[in-house]
């Protein structure tokens, strides 16, 4: 469909560029999109913005799609959508198929007087561009062609010399309303006549077609009446207002969000660790405490309190008018608190199935572990840790024990020099070698009462010695969580030492 919707429904769109992974500004700005949309009743689209050919892959569109289904949004329109369903009535929504589209509304500006063929080569605009900076004037193009005779056009075009097409830019500000930053205006001289298509010869359809046009012409026929979008935009925005003029187009609301920083007040790069939304996957985090973290980023609550939201609960309260113009500073403990809390939350089930992969190294040559066995492990490591991929480093005690490292850790080194190491490791390797079945939590509290009450040793000169014996580690689980675990686990094909095991490497008797 080919011409301008005119529906007064609330249309957004998230437009990304298949030629990355998706960093979590632009996951920001879906997710405002989406709340919007479903906050107000309106629909949400998905377009892919593809024409650079060179950079865009189909890998980093599925992935983009992906990533997006596993924040838990959906989309009205576009493609990938849940279940397959139709991608919908304003297509294509890829804009590498929309060539033909851009090549009409071209051909109708260039007939209407309002665009141009400018034949300047590279080296004439430089040149321009040095005169600028030498005299201290806007680096703007001069618009020397747009007076061209059509005799000296039709030359041109005959010659087959390639030009560029223009906007012929209207003498007057250029305005819009941002509903973030307020009324914004520009100066029609500071615009220039932008480009709408370069490298065209013959046919302006032969041309590549710029950004700034063809998202203002998708846009415009897919009736998008809000445009939310990062603050790097601001500066495309008045020659897209321009375009919108030209074809007597009604300009949408523009919303543009703040910048995301690192701590540094940088902008947030890869410097700063993980920006990726496929990273954060891979780390572990739940998606709905990205989503709720993301959702943070710019906005708040009305009472000012409240940070912890449900995806439907942010859907019912988001709004644009609660979007801050300053910039957001990402803070990973935040974020690493808000997944705390939701790992918290999650069901026990949905956990092991995230936190298995986790494992598939330590499991590699050995069975996977019980349902249940594995929930109780997870019970005991989740709530030490941030996010997934930190598990197998907590579950180290359980899976990768070793003997001599416990023995020459310096950290263990003030605990193992006391006199009473060796008594009281002496005394509880005895009771594990005369004991043939488990030990139990309630056997190990009883063999530590009867050592103490030999021995005299008490304390942390009791405890600690023993448990770098039987986990390397002179800190870690308590023991009536962490004994079954490992004595069930050695009988389970995992690999597990036994607590019998342990103590005969540790003391070597």
């Amino acid at each position: 469909m080919n011409a301008v919707t005119t529906e007064k429904k609330i249309r957004v769109r998230f437009a990304p560029s298949p030629t990355g992974m998706v960093h979590v500004g632009n996951a920001r700005t879906a997710l405002y999109n989406w709340l919007f949309a479903r906050r107000t009743g309106g629909e949400f689209l998905l377009r892919i913005e593809d024409t650079d050919l060179e950079r865009s892959e189909v890998r980093y569109e599925m992935q983009l799609i992906e990533d997006l289904h596993w924040l838990g949004l959906d989309w009205d329109e576009g493609p990938g959508r849940l279940g397959n369903a139709p991608e919908g009535p304003y297509g294509p929504y890829r804009q590498s198929e929309r060539l033909e589209i851009y090549a009409k509304h071209t051909e109708q500006l260039l007939n209407e007087g309002k665009a141009y063929r400018c034949f300047c080569t590279p080296e004439e605009l430089e040149a321009e561009r040095k005169q600028a900076t030498a005299e201290h004037k806007p680096q703007v193009y001069s618009g020397k062609c747009r007076s061209l005779s059509q005799e000296t056009i039709d030359q041109n075009l005959v010659a087959h010399k390639p030009y560029a097409v223009r906007l012929r830019i209207e003498n007057h500000p250029l305005k819009f309303h941002d509903l973030v930053r307020g009324e914004v205006e520009f100066a029609p001289e500071t615009v220039s006549d932008p480009i709408l298509v370069r490298s065209a010869i013959g046919g302006a359809s032969q041309g590549v077609p710029v950004y700034n046009y063809v998202v203002t012409v998708d846009d415009a026929l897919m009736g998008i009446t809000h445009v939310i979008r990062g603050d790097d935009h601001i500066s495309n925005t008045p020659k897209q207002v321009a375009i919108y003029e030209a074809f007597g187009w009604t300009v949408p609301e523009f919303a543009h969000l703040s910048t995301i920083l690192g701590a540094d007040r940088e902008r947030l790069s890869k410097r700063h660790g993980a920006t990726s939304i496929a990273s954060f996957r891979e780390m572990g985090y739940l998606p709905e405490a990205l989503v709720n973290y993301l959702a943070l980023l710019g906005w708040g609550a009305e009472d000012g309190k409240t940070e912890t939201f449900t995806l439907d609960e942010l859907a019912q309260i988001f709004s644009l008018e609660r979007v801050t113009p300053s910039p957001a500073v990402f803070d990973f403990d935040k974020l690493n608190w808000l997944n705390r809390h939701y790992i918290k939350l999650a069901d026990p089930q949905r956990l092991a199935a995230l936190a298995l992969p986790y494992f598939s190294e330590k499991l590699a040559q050995a069975t996977a572990p019980p349902e249940a066995w594995f929930l109780r492990l997870l019970a005991m490591i989740l709530p030490s840790v941030d996010h997934l991929d930190q598990l197998p480093a907590k579950a180290a005690p359980i899976f990768d024990y070793d003997a001599e490292a416990g023995r020459t850790n310096p950290e263990n080194a003030p605990l193992l020099n006391t006199d009473s190491v060796g008594i009281v490791l002496g005394e509880f390797a005895h009771r594990t070698r005369a004991h043939m079945g488990p030990i139990t939590p309630e056997l190990f509290k009883e063999w530590m009462n009867e050592i103490k009450a030999a021995t005299g040793v008490k304390g942390k000169d009791l405890f600690h010695p023993v448990r770098i014996a039987l986990t390397g580690a002179h800190s870690g689980p308590e023991f009536d969580k962490l004994l079954p675990l490992i004595e069930e686990g050695s009988s389970l094909g995992m690999g597990i030492q036994s607590v019998q095991e342990r103590m005969q490497q540790f003391t070597g008797a």
